[in-house]
């Protein structure tokens, strides 16, 4: 018996690799007949799997092992090379079925430019001797960079409308599913046990979810459903469905408003605000006069439930924001501290950065620059990039946010009202982020860059699901 079982262990890392050839085999062959099929599995992990164990005062936290496993000798997590395998799939399927490229994107040249630019630090990086992986590592701007194969693979696996209208529909169910988990743990079980406020900073309150992703998810299920009940033009579909609407619209506003982070109530107003832009003038008013009433009161209630609780918060609207403020007495907050000193750091460097391995000087009065990765990443994803890239990239930046502005506002201009809820919750995603642009910590994540990369990518596989003949390319000459 122990002769077999010794056997056995021996066998266990053949058989495993044998395992993960079937499955690759397995995998191609469905990525070759329907590579949207591999992509949904991608999405999941991302809607599904929490990023962040921050505030958890559990020995042993869990939760963002999925989106770091494989990024020792792989670099990128292997969640990674998984999607740019997919891409490849899709690529290929796409090739066979005659369509020679994904429907057309004006940020393909600004994610070049991402990429020259990573290529260039990574030269720089070893000609000074920095290892390859410090280079490429999360805490630089590798990930921007990984956000083009994603809206690649979605464009190119997404052709149809009737394959756009089931991605909207799955993302609702997503959402609808992740808030009732979110609001049943709040109300049964203490709420999310990474709570920084209450394990962290004596505020006591319970939350649905820490992690912002879980909220932009919300927000996107949200936006789609908002659109299809509200919209001027009625699209058909079962009586059911509208139900599941109507309870996605409350259930993840409500998961929104008791997540108690000042970035998605302030996300959640700017993402409402590009929903309503998109209605008549009268559908506009009609819902202003029904949603304020019932918005406004709740995000009242949860701001004074938390903030009242928060040491130097103060009152009235300012207390929004009462660690972003300067202090005329005593020690400077650390958030601004944090500002301030990576701030100087590009003002000493602003046309080259101090690269994407950096560190900025005087990380170490930081509280939280504690740790392996002190130093290489601040509270603002534009001060970030500057940081880390310079003014190359502040440029880059405001290139890839103005090509997905100039092309959103022509397509949900023109979007047929099946898809237009899709498009929609792209730009709404992307509105609901930018307080985690200019005060989180967006582009080090590998879950919180791959969502941005879904929002990215919706407007234009809504507009090139609408007319197909967009997902050719036009002839050359």
């Amino acid at each position: 018996m122990d002769e077999l079982l010794s056997t056995l262990y021996s066998a266990l890392p053949f058989l495993a690799v044998a395992a993960l050839a079937t499955l690759a085999v397995i995998g191609i062959g469905i990525g070759m007949v329907q590579p949207r099929l591999l992509v949904y599995p991608y999405l999941a992990v991302y809607f599904l799997v929490n990023s962040t164990s921050y505030g958890n005062l559990a020995v042993v936290a869990t939760g963002a092992g999925v989106y770091s496993r494989g990024s020792g000798v792989l670099y990128f997590a292997l969640l990674l090379w998984y999607m740019l395998g997919a891409w490849c799939c899709a690529r290929i399927s796409s090739n066979f079925r005659g369509l020679t490229g994904a429907p057309a994107c004006n940020l393909r040249p600004w994610f070049l430019g991402w990429l020259v630019l990573l290529l260039a630090h990574v030269a720089v990086a070893l000609f000074v001797g920095t290892p390859l992986a410090a280079a490429l590592a999360p805490n630089g701007f590798a990930h921007i960079v990984w956000m083009a194969p994603l809206v690649s693979l979605l464009l190119l696996t997404f052709r149809s409308g009737a394959q756009a209208v089931e991605l909207a529909r799955f993302i609702v169910l997503a959402g609808l599913g992740r808030a009732l988990f979110g609001l049943g743990r709040w109300a049964l079980a203490g709420g999310d046990p990474n709570n920084v406020y209450a394990n962290m900073n004596d505020v006591q309150i319970k939350l649905t979810f820490f992690d912002i992703n879980d909220s932009l998810l919300c927000t996107l299920a949200f936006a789609i459903a908002a659109v299809q009940l509200f919209q001027g033009a009625k699209v058909a579909r079962p009586r059911g469905w509208i139900a599941i609407e109507w309870l996605t619209l409350a259930a993840t506003a409500l998961c929104i408003v008791l997540s108690f982070r000042r970035s998605a109530w302030i996300g959640l107003l700017l993402a409402a605000a590009v929903l309503i832009w998109r209605f008549p003038l009268r559908r506009r008013l009609q819902l202003l006069a029904l949603g304020l009433p019932l918005m406004a009161p709740a995000l009242g209630y949860a701001a004074l439930t938390r903030l009242s609780q928060t040491k130097g918060a103060g009152a009235g609207l300012a207390s929004m924001v009462y660690d972003m403020q300067s202090r005329r007495f005593g020690a400077e907050s650390e958030r601004v501290l944090e500002l301030k000193l990576a701030l100087a750091d590009f003002l000493a460097h602003p046309l080259t950065g101090i690269g994407s391995w950096g560190r900025y000087s005087g990380y170490q009065r930081i509280a939280w620059q504690g740790g392996a990765d002190g130093g290489q990443f601040i509270h603002s994803g534009i001060l970030h990039i500057g940081l880390k890239s310079g003014l190359p990239g502040l440029v880059l930046l405001a290139g890839t946010a103005w090509a997905f502005i100039h092309f959103s506002r022509r397509a949900l201009r023109v979007l047929p009202p099946e898809l237009l809820g899709l498009g929609a919750a792209g730009v709404a995603g992307m509105a609901f982020m930018l307080p985690d642009i200019l005060f989180g910590t967006p582009f080090p994540q590998v879950r919180t860059s791959q969502m941005m990369a879904l929002c990215l990518a919706l407007p234009y596989l809504a507009l090139g699901a609408a007319d197909p003949a967009r997902a050719r390319p036009a002839p050359a000459g």
